[in-house]
C-alpha cells in the first residue's frame, strides 16, 4: 500500500527513541536491550538530529542505522543505545572537574604512601641523569663513576652516559627542582640528608604519573557512556588495586609509561567510533606515544596496535589520523634514533650495558617463550593475575567494550597481548630488582580498561566480585610497599648464584612475614629496613621532624581537601534519564512483538 503523500514511508533503517522518556533504571533497559537484541550487529549508526516529521510522533531522535552490505540493515539498537548515552558536552564539563580533582586526590594520597627512596641501579642512574640535566643540561653521570654507580655506556667522545631517554629525564625534571627549592627554604636539613631530602620529592614523580594514569582512564571511561560515579569507582579500582599503585612509591618508569600511554589511547579515541579523530588529537596521541619511545624504546610495539585499533574503526575515516598520528610519533622516534647515532654511531643502540652482574646478557631475546609466559601468567613472585587481580574481571569486560568502540576493546587487548608475548623473549624477563611483573605494568593498566563496562552492568555477582578482587589487589600492593623488597630479595631468594632469576620466589609470604617481625619487634630499625615510608627514613636520616611533620600535614591536607571537592563535584551530577523500554511506553508486548519494535523487521 502506498504511503500517504502527508506521511513518509517508513524507513527499515529508523529507530526512533523517545526525547523525554519515562524513566527507568539502566540495570532494566540494559538487560532488555542487551538480552534481545545483542545477536545482531552493532555498525556505527549514524544519527540525524532533525525531529520525526510524522504526525503523532514529535520530538523523536532518528538514528539511522548503517548498512552492512547490499542495504541490509546491520542490527543497530544497541549501538543507537549507546550513541544516546553518550556523555554531552554539559557532561564532560563535569568529568573535567571531576578529572581534576581525581588526579590530585591520588596523587596526594600516593605522595603520602610513597617511599621517597631510590635504591635499584635503574632507579639511582636515572636519578643522577636527573641531576645532571639540573646542574650541566646533559646527561652525562661522571657522578656515577666516582660513586662506583655507573650504569650505561661511554659514548664516542668518551664520556658516560646513562641509558634513559630525553623525555624521561626531563618529565622528571620538575620534581627534582621543587626538591631543590624545598631543601634551600626548609628548617633542619643536615648537610648529608639533602640528597635524600631532595630524592623525596623526585621520587613523588611517580605518584603523580600513577595518578594521571588512573585519571586518563576515568576519561576514557566517560567518553564511552560510563556514569561518571562508575567511571570514578572504575578508575580508583585500577588506580589501587593493580601495581599502579605500589609502582607510585618507586622511581621506575612504569608509571610515567602508563601515564602517557593511556594518555594517548584517550587522545586518539575520544571522538565519536563512527568519526574519525581529529588532526589535533592525532597530533597529541603522537606526541605523548613519541615521549613514551624514549622512555623505552621497547614501547615501539604499541604502534602498530593502535594503527590496527584506528582501522577497526574505520579505514575511510581514518587514514588521515593515522598519518598524523605515525608522522609526529616518528619524528620523535627518528630524533631518539638520531641522538643514538650521535653518541655510541649506532641509531639502535640506546646506552644500555650488554652484559650485567655475573657476564648476564641485559638486551637479548633467548628465554623459552613458554618459561617467560609461565613466568608472567603462573609464577608467585610475577604472575599478572596474581599483582592484579581484577585483571580476571576485566578480561570478560572486554567483550562489553568491544560493543561500545571496537577501536579501544583493540588496543585494550591487542598491548597486553603483544607485551606478554616479547618480554616473555625478553633475556631479562624478571625486570631486575622489582615487585611483581614489572614490564607489564603499562599493559595491565591498558587491560583495566575493561572494567568500567563490567561495572556499569551492576549485576550482584560482578559488584561483589569486583569488591573481593579490589581488596585483594589492594592488600597486595600494601604488602609490596610496607617494607623494602631490595632487603628481602638480596638474600639470594630473588637470585642464583649465576644472577638467574629464580621463578619460585614467592614475595607475599616472605615481605609479610618481615612486616611482622618490623612491628613486632621492640628494636627500631636501621636507616633503609623496617616501615619503608619517607616520613620514617627521613626523620631517621636526621631531617627535623618538625620539617618532616610539615609536609605529611600539607599532603594529608591536600588529600582530605581534594577528596572532599571530588565527592562534592560528583554529588553535583546526576545519573542521566535512560529512554524506557518499548514495554513501559506502549504496554507490556510478548517477546516477538518486542524485538520487532526495537529491531527493523528487515535485519531479521
Amino acid at each position: 500500500m502506498p504511503a500517504s503523500p502527508d506521511r513518509k514511508a517508513p524507513n527499515p533503517n529508523v529507530i526512533a527513541i523517545p526525547r523525554k522518556p519515562e524513566v527507568t533504571t539502566r540495570a532494566a533497559q540494559s538487560k532488555t536491550l542487551w538480552g534481545r537484541v545483542s545477536k545482531y550487529s552493532t555498525r556505527a549508526p549514524v544519527w540525524d538530529k532533525r525531529p520525526d516529521p510524522a504526525p503523532g510522533h514529535p520530538g523523536h531522535l532518528i538514528c539511522t542505522a548503517g548498512n552492512s552490505r547490499g542495504g541490509e540493515s546491520g542490527g543497530p539498537a544497541l549501538a543507537c543505545l549507546d550513541r544516546l548515552m553518550a556523555p554531552d558536552p554539559k557532561t564532560m564539563r563535569a568529568a573535567r572537574r571531576v578529572f581534576v580533582w581525581l588526579f590530585l586526590a591520588l596523587n596526594f594520597f600516593y605522595l603520602l604512601t610513597s617511599s621517597g627512596r631510590v635504591r635499584t641501579m635503574d632507579e639511582v642512574t636515572l636519578d643522577l641523569e636527573v641531576e645532571s640535566m639540573a646542574a650541566h643540561g646533559n646527561t652525562e653521570i661522571p657522578q656515577g663513576v666516582a660513586q662506583g654507580l655507573f650504569y650505561g655506556k661511554y659514548d664516542r667522545f668518551g664520556r658516560p652516559q646513562g641509558p634513559y631517554g630525553l623525555g624521561n629525564v626531563l618529565l622528571v625534571l620538575p620534581w627534582y627542582e621543587l626538591g631543590k627549592l624545598a631543601a634551600r627554604v626548609a628548617p633542619g636539613i643536615p648537610g648529608d640528608a639533602k640528597t635524600l631530602f631532595i630524592d623525596a620529592f623526585t621520587v613523588g614523580s611517580s605518584a603523580a604519573f600513577s595518578a594521571l594514569a588512573a585519571a586518563f582512564a576515568f576519561l576514557i571511561f566517560v567518553r564511552l557512556g560510563i556514569q561518571l560515579r562508575t567511571a570514578v569507582a572504575a578508575a580508583l579500582v585500577m588506580g589501587l588495586a593493580t601495581p599502579l599503585f605500589s609502582y607510585s612509591s618507586w622511581f621506575y618508569s612504569e608509571p610515567l609509561a602508563s601515564a602517557l600511554l593511556l594518555g594517548a589511547t584517550y587522545f586518539l579515541f575520544r571522538s565519536d567510533p563512527s568519526e574519525s579523530a581529529s588532526a589535533k588529537d592525532a597530533a597529541i596521541a603522537g606526541l605523548l606515544i613519541g615521549l613514551l619511545l624514549s622512555v623505552r624504546a621497547t614501547h615501539i610495539i604499541v604502534v602498530p596496535v593502535m594503527v590496527a585499533a584506528l582501522l577497526a574503526r574505520s579505514l575511510r575515516e581514518n587514514w588521515r589520523s593515522i598519518f598524523v598520528f605515525g608522522a609526529v610519533a616518528g619524528l620523535i622516534g627518528a630524533a631518539y634514533l638520531t641522538r643514538n647515532y650521535h653518541f655510541f654511531g649506532s641509531p639502535t643502540d640506546f646506552g644500555y650495558p650488554r652484559f650485567g652482574e655475573g657476564g648476564k646478557d641485559m638486551l637479548g631475546f633467548d628465554t623459552p617463550i613458554l618459561t617467560g609466559l609461565s613466568i608472567f601468567l603462573f609464577s608467585p613472585g610475577k604472575s599478572m593475575l596474581l599483582f592484579a587481580p581484577v585483571v580476571a574481571l576485566a578480561i570478560p569486560g572486554l567483550v562489553r567494550l568491544a560493543n561500545k568502540d571496537r577501536g579501544l576493546a583493540v588496543v585494550a587487548a591487542g598491548i597486553p597481548i603483544v607485551s606478554l608475548l616479547l618480554f616473555s623473549r625478553y633475556s631479562h624477563v624478571e625486570g631486575g630488582y622489582s615487585f611483581g611483573p614489572r614490564y607489564l605494568i603499562p599493559a595491565t593498566a591498558v587491560i583495566c580498561l575493561g572494567l568500567a563496562p563490567m561495572l556499569a552492568d551492576n549485576a550482584r555477582w560482578i559488584r561483589r566480585t569486583a569488591l573481593a578482587l579490589f581488596l585483594a589487589g589492594f592488600v597486595i600492593q600494601g604488602i609490596g610497599m610496607a617494607t623494602s623488597f631490595i632487603e628481602d630479595m638480596a638474600t639470594g631468594a630473588y637470585y642464583d648464584a649465576n644472577w638467574t632469576y629464580r621463578p619460585d620466589y614467592s614475595p607475599l609470604p616472605r615481605m609479610s612475614k618481615r612486616l611482622v617481625h618490623y612491628i613486632t619487634s621492640p628494636t627500631p630499625a636501621p636507616v633503609g629496613r623496617g616501615f619503608d615510608r619517607w616520613f620514617v627514613f627521613l626523620a631517621k636520616a636526621g631531617v627535623s621532624r618538625g620539617t618532616v611533620a610539615a609536609i605529611f600535614v600539607i599532603e594529608l591536607a591536600g588529600f582530605g581537601f581534594c577528596a572532599w571537592q571530588l565527592k562534592k563535584s560528583l554529588a553535583q551530577t546526576s545519573p542521566p534519564e535512560l529512554p524506557a523500554t518499548p514495554s513501559s511506553v506502549r504496554g507490556e508486548k510478548d517477546e516477538k512483538g518486542l524485538l520487532a519494535e526495537v529491531v527493523p523487521a528487515s535485519t531479521t
